[in-house]
């Protein structure tokens, strides 16, 4: 893979996070875990290239990822669906789903990514914050998305290094 600039990536980012969906990525204890996320962004804040992501604190993931200062985030492509499928409704709790999805886990300075990806955003944790409910203005998406209360945890960080294929 060869690493470019953050401003050289040539995508569409509602496409690459709505449709072809990311695996975030993230290692503790030595142990690797991903989810499939369709949510998120990317943007410019504090003066740094930056993903947001979203994560619910149900999610095992959220462990590894509050865990460690970097996580990853793999773009595989809609070849991948089933893949990506498998990996946002198993639980690596309940099994070996790194393992069981075929795929290959590299690292670029220590932080694990996916092989057979065509974009990888490493990722530099800066902010994280649980979503309060008293700050939705639109009163409507709490009731749409949160009938369980289940309020995601927003995490903004740096981009710090994007590779393409």
């Amino acid at each position: 893979m060869k690493v470019i600039k953050p401003e050289e990536l040539n995508k569409n980012v509602f496409s690459m996070i709505g449709k072809e969906w990311l695996l975030v990525t993230a290692e503790k204890e030595g142990k690797v875990n991903t989810m499939t996320a369709s949510w998120g962004g990317l943007g410019v804040m504090w003066g740094k290239d930056v993903a947001f992501i979203v994560l619910r604190p149900q999610r095992y993931t959220k462990e590894f990822v509050d865990a460690g200062e970097t996580f990853s985030l793999s773009v595989l492509g809609g070849e991948r669906r089933k893949t990506l499928n498998y990996l946002g409704t198993v639980s690596g709790r309940d099994e070996d789903k790194v393992a069981k999805s075929g795929l290959t886990v590299e690292r670029e300075d220590g932080t694990p990514y996916f092989g057979e990806a065509d974009t990888v955003l490493i990722c530099r944790k800066l902010y994280a914050q649980p979503y309060d409910p008293s700050c939705f203005i639109d009163k409507s998406c709490d009731e749409r998305w949160y009938p369980d209360k289940d309020y995601h945890t927003l995490y903004i960080a740096e981009i710090e290094k994007v590779l393409v294929r």
